[in-house]
């Protein structure tokens, strides 16, 4: 492991599902403790680069490692370091949500975890279903589980996608607090949201993917600007990006 080498490093992704170029030349890094929101409209790529970085889609081009480790060349190295929040109707339906937990602890040889993630289980609200087959969670409980499933142990990378939608206000703000306990604690956190309001309160750092692209990359003192300017905030920034991007035919790339 190369400890000075970025947290994750996703250099020229490109990947193609059927006869569409979804990812189209990603590049990027991020860096320890960093809390970063993965913004854009449907259909900009979002899920699909979550899935590639966590190793379940792989890239037709280009380049991902965790902590130095390639994601394709060492994939179990890379992999203990990741936690992933899957699909909530990819977990398993005919288990309890203990027993889902139970299987990620000896899976990931972190059975010593357990009490952690059982006391976040609590927190969201998770309790009461814990010794209920997961057939029975709504939407957002399995969301719920599927949080805590990725937050087990200490994974140094955490990636999210979109895991606040359908939580109930109590259960978002005990999130919040969750993910970035861990970011003070040094891991790094990758959120795709549509929330731009919950982005510029949350966030260390926001990029844009447009169109299979990262677009634009604002750091911690443009999102504090955001949130002092009601009337040209992150959503007013987003909104000239996208309208730049429509007229301009899909560019290619800009940070700023």
């Amino acid at each position: 492991m190369n400890l000075d080498a970025p947290r994750l490093q996703v250099a020229g992704l490109q990947l193609r599902l059927g006869d569409h170029d979804v990812l189209r030349g990603v590049d990027l890094a991020l860096h320890a403790g960093e809390l970063v929101g993965l913004i854009g409209p449907n259909g900009s790529g979002k899920s699909t680069l979550l899935r590639a970085i966590a190793g379940s889609l792989p890239p037709d081009r280009g380049h991902i490692a965790i902590e130095g480790e390639n994601i394709a060349t060492d994939s179990l190295a890379a992999r203990r370091r990741l936690g992933f929040a899957v699909d909530p109707e990819r977990l398993p339906r005919l288990i309890t949500g203990r027993q889902c937990l139970e299987i990620v602890a000896r899976l990931r040889e972190e059975e010593q975890a357990i009490a952690d993630s059982l006391g976040l289980a609590g927190t969201l609200g998770l309790g009461p279903w814990l010794d209920r087959p997961v057939y029975a969670y709504s939407l957002g409980t399995r969301q719920k589980l599927a949080v805590v499933i990725a937050l087990h142990g200490a994974p140094s990378l955490i990636l999210l996608d979109e895991v606040l939608n359908g939580l109930d206000p109590l259960s978002a703000w005990a999130l919040k607090q969750a993910l970035r306990q861990r970011t003070d604690a040094g891991a790094t956190v990758l959120l795709a949201t549509h929330g731009l309001e919950v982005a510029e309160r949350l966030l260390d750092r926001a990029v844009l993917l447009l169109d299979g692209r990262i677009v634009a990359d604002w750091g911690a003192e443009s999102l504090a600007r955001f949130r002092d300017d009601p009337e040209g905030g992150l959503e007013h920034a987003v909104a000239e990006w996208m309208r730049a991007h429509r007229a301009g035919g899909g560019s290619a790339a800009t940070t700023r």
